[in-house]
């Protein structure tokens, strides 16, 4: 199979009929191979029945249904998984992703020998409102900065392309949709490039986004991220180190305390108790803190972090 086209959406029963059509019209004019892999992200309303139609018209669709909404990121978790065609593409319900870039994605792909390729939606209509533009600037100059992938201007377009390899050995989930680049390159696998969009105006609803929210939880979910891949599998080497240079210092200051005590009594000199000065419990409470701080290390090394329940959800039906 050449192309497994994912779809994730909450509430898009307007546009999926159409959004079908489009793809389908874009792979017969390229006869292409290919699948649609609906991910019913726990919508509401009759967006399942519309998947199941489809499903029944045509062999290609393709649908999983969630009993709850998650979130984009386990929808794509489970789409990835599902996924059989060489190329995947991943693409936004709401019909402001253009299938006709799919040609273009799978030829960078599979030609030019990318690894990941992101789109990046150059025709931004002006009317958007700053607290959806500034946030998004931020976002991405802080992504592309932690990240080291200076070539990509838009982390979070729905629209990318894939090498299969890719997404059967990354995990995506929490909130870490916005990080799939990152991810890839963690993984290893480093040829990741962009292209530029169309972006179509949405036709139906609302966008389920908003500007300030989405960066506030992509930078808590990019420190999260690079922690992870910093120290993630070795958090004895930050901990520990923190724990015992806090530990040091203390140690340090409480001898200090004790050296000027002595020192005062041997020469005669009256002195407050060592136990009246603040510099002692200032000292004992940093030796606290470093010791618990390299136990934390310690456990943290012998703790797993990858949680079998992590990417457990609960899928009602597929078809």
């Amino acid at each position: 199979m050449d192309i497994s086209v994912i779809v994730p959406l909450f509430n898009e029963e307007e546009s999926l009929a159409e959004l079908h059509a489009w793809i389908k019209r874009v792979m017969d004019e390229n006869h292409f191979t290919y699948e649609v892999i609906f991910v019913n992200d726990g919508s509401t309303d009759g967006s399942w029945g519309v998947i199941e139609q489809l499903a029944k018209q045509y062999p290609e669709v393709h649908g999983i249904k969630f009993r709850r909404n998650y979130g984009k990121s386990p929808a794509l978790y489970c789409g990835f998984d599902a996924a059989q065609g060489d190329v995947v593409i991943t693409m936004d319900a709401d019909l402001q992703d253009s299938p006709d870039e799919i040609p273009e994605l799978y030829r960078m792909i599979t030609a030019d020998g990318y690894d990941l390729v992101s789109g990046f939606k150059m025709n931004r209509k002006k009317g958007d409102p700053l607290s959806k533009t500034i946030p998004t600037k931020l976002f991405n100059a802080t992504a592309r900065k932690v990240s080291g992938i200076k070539n990509l201007h838009d982390f979070n377009c729905g629209l990318k392309a894939y090498r299969n390899e890719v997404v059967k050995n990354i995990e995506v989930y929490g909130e870490m949709h916005r990080y799939i680049p990152y991810l890839a390159k963690n993984a290893g696998f480093t040829k990741i490039g962009e292209k530029p969009v169309h972006h179509q105006k949405r036709q139906h609803g609302k966008s389920k986004f908003m500007g300030w929210n989405r960066f506030v939880n992509g930078y808590l979910d990019l420190i999260s991220l690079w922690f992870i891949d910093s120290f993630g599998l070795k958090p004895m080497h930050i901990f520990g180190f923190i724990g015992t240079l806090i530990f040091i210092i203390g140690l340090l200051a409480v001898i200090a305390v004790g050296a000027l005590k002595l020192w005062a009594l041997h020469k005669g000199i009256a002195r407050v108790l060592v136990t009246d000065t603040p510099y002692f419990y200032i000292a004992l409470t940093m030796m606290i803190i470093g010791t618990q701080l390299f136990v934390a290390g310690f456990l943290g090394d012998m703790i797993s972090r990858n949680s079998q329940e992590r990417n457990n959800y609960q899928v009602s039906k597929r078809i």
